[in-house]
């Protein structure tokens, strides 16, 4: 029986959906199915119990996830709570290598599930991206500012994305596998 994964997002700059579209697309390739939902115009019809296990992620922006992610959560947290369910948090902070920034991410990802009551079964920090290319001038230099002060990319002269696609992979398959362990089970 292959699990049917809703794979649903809040996406500001574009990472977090690509990284969603990562993992739908890592579970296809291994034979599940995914549907994959942008939570900012979500389907009318969206129905959870219609899946058999919910992967949501969201991105920090200003020290906080998406409104109509957390919005989404907390309207769907009865269901969330009741089926197998995942959460993933994109941050530029979960980029460092030092133990604050992974302490702040994780402290960042816990933010949503702890506001909602929501009790994911598994959760993954991921690092994001500096997308300088795509912001306007005064976001760029802003965000320059912000990575100069934190020890990280300066150049604006192209994008730096530190996201780790096989961490995203690895997430998505460990989460599919348990789903079709309880099935089986």
């Amino acid at each position: 029986m292959t699990a049917r994964t809703l794979v649903c997002y809040g996406s500001s700059e574009g990472q977090t959906a690509s990284i969603a579209e990562r993992i739908g697309d890592a579970l296809e390739a291994d034979g599940y199915d995914a549907t994959l939902v942008h939570l900012k115009h979500p389907p009318a019809d969206l129905d959870l119990e219609a899946y058999d296990g919910v992967i949501v992620g969201a991105s920090i922006h200003m020290g906080h996830h998406q409104q109509y992610v957390t919005a989404f959560v907390r309207d769907n947290v009865e269901a969330l709570n009741r089926l197998p369910s995942a959460f993933f948090s994109v941050s530029l902070t979960a980029a460092g290598n030092d133990t604050d920034s992974q302490e702040t991410a994780r402290e960042l990802l816990a933010e949503l599930p702890t506001e909602t009551g929501w009790e994911p079964d598994r959760t993954l920090t991921v690092a994001g991206a500096l997308k300088y290319r795509q912001y306007g001038l005064l976001k760029r230099f802003a965000m320059r500012g912000i990575a100069g002060r934190a020890g990280g990319d300066t150049d604006t002269s192209r994008n730096h994305e530190y996201t780790d696609w096989d961490d995203v992979e690895s997430f998505a398959l460990e989460f599919a596998d348990e789903l079709v362990a309880l099935q089986e089970g």
